[in-house]
């Protein structure tokens, strides 16, 4: 079935669901995450398949090419709730036949001992994470597992699922570039085919944002030593066979995570759970999705109200395509100039393209425009300079 406005096939369809808790709270992280002591699972399932339902009578004639449990820590649901979830969705839409399925999992024990319920339920990749392999750095970033045991449970996650990918976090506090570089190459020793390596960010909001204010966050490397570390990274993972496909993100060829393609190649994507965003066209035109934040404002709305989602917001032409923009230039495989022309009504800025291309900011080739080796660590410059 047509749903007028056909851009979103570019990049695919997905569905992304959100499960906000946690054993407890990352002192780094700002994503919609809580701890409580009890969760009700199969209210949870009933309310999660429930906006999926909802979603997918308004989207009719697709098939999904990829899920994504997110949190919070997923890992943490039953494998029940996940295969619930998953009926559900093939139900509403069916899939593709090489769909992929993503779950994040943190390597504690307790989560560890549900892989391979996951793994029956349909999940077919692993994202862990790891963060840091030395045990004081992990102690540092409030994580609750020891490199043993993320040890222990990649080799679970291994044995379970065909693909695995880990995170790291680096430009850490009193970490140097030595030090990166040894634990990169034991990262990269461990891989199996996806590694995520995230620079750290101080996060307003976060407990490392309120040490940072007050002065007592010390020993974060300086801008060019995280430079220098980011420049290491694209190094060795690039000789280990492992290249950046996104700036984050590096992973063997066709092993890239095809459910965040769909973000970064402006596709559409269904969103349940509390605080999810998604983006969906419909015959009326394309539409940004929010659900409410408190998971149980949102479980109380989706049981009274039948939706968890707040009202939606319409999506002009325009500002689809500095979203395609901002998404798009973050990816090794860049920005497609005529996607980005039908969408904005008018081209790039030839002077803006021209200057950056002079400085070596970006390259041209087949009709993309991609950030290079020497832009991408100043993405958001580029992108300012576009968007301008």
């Amino acid at each position: 079935m047509s749903t007028g406005n056909e851009d979103w096939r570019a990049g695919g369809f997905g569905l992304y669901v959100h499960w906000p808790f946690c054993a407890s709270k990352c002192p780094y992280c700002d994503f919609n995450s809580h701890v409580v002591d009890r969760v009700d699972q199969q209210r949870w399932a009933n309310a999660l398949t429930a906006e999926i339902a909802r979603i997918a009578a308004e989207t009719p004639g697709r098939l999904l090419g990829s899920i994504f449990f997110g949190g919070g820590t997923p890992s943490l649901m039953e494998p029940e709730t996940v295969d619930a979830v998953i009926r559900a969705a093939r139900a509403g839409w069916g899939f593709v036949n090489d769909i992929e399925i993503s779950l994040e999992a943190n390597p504690t024990s307790v989560e560890k001992s549900r892989f391979q319920g996951f793994a029956e339920a349909g999940v077919n990749r692993l994202s862990m994470g790891i963060q840091a392999l030395n045990d004081a750095d992990l102690r540092r970033l409030g994580r609750m597992h020891s490199v043993a045991e993320a040890r222990a449970a990649f080799d679970v996650a291994r044995d379970s699922f065909g693909r695995v990918s880990f995170d790291l976090i680096y430009a850490r506090q009193g970490q140097d570039r030595a030090a990166w570089r040894a634990e990169l190459r034991e990262a990269l020793a461990m891989a199996v085919d996806h590694l995520s390596l995230y620079q750290l960010t101080i996060e307003p909001g976060t407990a490392f944002g309120a040490r940072a204010d007050a002065g007592k966050l010390r020993d974060l490397p300086d801008d060019d030593l995280s430079a220098d570390m980011y420049a290491d990274t694209q190094d060795l993972c690039g000789v280990a066979g492992m290249a950046g496909y996104e700036i984050s993100n590096h992973a063997r060829k066709g092993a890239e995570s095809r459910h965040n393609l769909v973000y970064w190649r402006q596709g559409d994507w269904a969103a349940v759970g509390p605080g999810a965003h998604g983006r969906l066209t419909l015959p009326q035109g394309r539409v940004a999705t929010e659900a409410l934040r408190a998971p149980g404002s949102w479980l109380n709305a989706v049981e009274v109200q039948g939706t968890g989602e707040m009202p939606r917001e319409f999506i002009p032409a325009g500002e689809q395509a500095t979203e395609y923009l901002l998404m798009a230039m973050r990816l090794n495989e860049g920005l497609d100039e005529a996607r980005y022309a039908r969408l904005a009504g008018q081209p790039l800025d030839e002077v803006a393209v021209a200057s950056l291309h002079d400085l070596g900011m970006v390259t041209r080739t087949g009709g993309r425009l991609r950030a290079t080796d020497a832009g991408r660590p100043v993405l958001n410059a580029i992108l300012r300079e576009l968007a301008a």
